[in-house]
């Protein structure tokens, strides 16, 4: 029997298995996670420290650093981003 998924895509793969949306959430928290730790480093922030400026807590901010979390909020996203002097930028792709 022919292998269904021979010359398709991994994202074809995904969507046939249903979990195309999940790992795509999963991927993008990571990206986003990486690069406010990298903007911690550049700006030698501590986690404390970039809690106060978002006034949260540590465990809050331990949660959005979190690559495996994906359940986090616009409002958390924008409260990191003006903690660090940045902003997110947000868009539809096709």
């Amino acid at each position: 029997m022919a292998n269904r998924h021979i010359g398709g895509s991994f994202d074809d793969f995904l969507a046939e298995e249903g979990m195309l949306e999940e790992a795509t959430a999963t991927a993008m928290k990571r990206v986003i996670a990486w690069q406010i730790q990298q903007e911690m480093k550049a700006q030698k922030l501590t986690k404390t420290e970039l809690a106060a400026r978002m006034k949260t807590s540590r465990a809050a901010l331990n949660r959005l650093l979190d690559e495996t979390d994906t359940s986090l909020t616009l409002a958390t996203l924008a409260s990191a981003a003006a903690a660090l002097g940045k902003h997110f930028r947000f868009e539809l792709a096709a």
